[in-house]
């Protein structure tokens, strides 16, 4: 019986805090960390205010919770994307799709990669999860390049890590800085003709610089 009263009790916490992190995502997107109200959060996730801060400490400590759980989704889907049977230029494309459309498909994402952005800029963290989490994601990159090296597909001297950071700036661009985006593109970023548009395209630009063959 204490067995199981001691997992309920965890399974309890473990589903609280999930109805937390949902909603301080929502409100850390819609208002920015200054903006956010740990009360609303709290109101939100039906708990009362005093929970929240008994679990995370803090507003900051709420919020680098946010950032940690989107780091694991975003990198998990990443890295398990199933790549590894389709040729390099495809498994390539893929990927970088996938940079995309994980930001077209959640709403909130961009908003929070932003916060998350401005957050890091002006607060020295003991440290940032999604600097731990890259090396997975490097290494696949870095498997796919090396297959197509060898196939003829790809340069051989393409450095995974530059390839990462340029590849994740083009891609999701479109919605971190949309304002400068949609000026210079002429295309709505919002709209269904921009997103295809830059999905396409952002893959094609990463694609020619790393390819031998045009």
């Amino acid at each position: 019986m204490a067995t199981k009263t001691a997992v309920g009790g965890e399974q309890g916490k473990r589903s609280t805090m999930n109805r937390l992190l949902a909603a301080a995502r929502i409100e850390f997107a819609r208002k920015g960390l200054a903006g956010a109200r740990v009360e609303a959060i709290a109101i939100d996730a039906g708990v009362t205010k005093q929970l929240v801060y008994h679990y995370y400490g803090s507003k900051e400590g709420l919020f680098v919770a946010v950032l940690d759980e989107s780091s694991d989704n975003i990198m998990s889907e990443l890295v398990n994307l199933n790549v590894e049977s389709l040729p390099p230029p495809l498994a390539m494309r893929s990927v970088l799709n996938h940079f995309f459309d994980q930001y077209r498909f959640d709403p909130f994402l961009g908003s929070l990669a932003l916060e998350g952005i401005r957050y890091h800029d002006v607060h020295e963290t003991p440290r940032n999860h999604f600097l731990e989490l890259a090396p997975a994601l490097i290494a696949k990159l870095d498997a796919i390049l090396k297959r197509g090296a060898a196939s003829g597909d790809f340069r051989a001297d393409i450095n995974p890590r530059l390839l990462l950071a340029s590849a994740s700036l083009v891609t999701t661009g479109w919605f971190t800085n949309s304002y400068s985006m949609s000026a210079l593109a002429g295309l709505d970023t919002d709209s269904e003709e921009g997103l295809s548009t830059w999905r396409q395209y952002s893959a094609d630009f990463v694609l020619a610089g790393i390819s031998l063959r045009t």
